[in-house]
């Protein structure tokens, strides 16, 4: 039996993972008015291809483990860049190298909210971007 989860639940359940296994770099984006596939993106990095699919690994066990059983992964044979479809909840995981080349957060984030992006990764914090 699965637990009919919100998305705000599956957003923390993803994000204690993330941060629990040492995910870098973390950025929140929630979809509300700019898009239809999801409630939110979560971004991050992890240290390697291995640790990116590690990170892949432990979200969808997290999230099995509450009865969230939907969650898919794609990209894990590479692990340069790991794509997660958990329903309300889309997850980028990469390699800091590919992020930076693909640069996503630069898609869906205003630029003042880019500007504030940069200034926490470079601070190596998560950020949470509401708009």
């Amino acid at each position: 039996m699965t637990h009919e989860q919100t998305p705000e639940e599956m957003r923390d359940i993803i994000l204690k993972s993330l941060e629990d296994n040492k995910a870098e770099d973390i950025v929140t984006v929630a979809l509300e008015g700019k898009s239809t596939i999801a409630d939110y993106m979560i971004i991050a990095s992890g240290r390697s291809s291995r640790h990116v699919v590690g990170l892949s690994n432990h979200i969808a066990e997290a999230l099995a483990k509450e009865g969230m059983t939907k969650a898919k992964f794609d990209g894990k044979d590479n692990g340069d860049w790991v794509l997660g479809d958990a329903g309300d909840v889309i997850v980028h995981l990469f390699r800091p190298e590919v992020r930076d080349f693909y640069n996503i957060e630069k898609i869906w984030c205003d630029p003042e909210f880019l500007e504030s992006y940069e200034a926490a990764r470079d601070r190596k914090s998560s950020v949470m971007i509401d708009h």
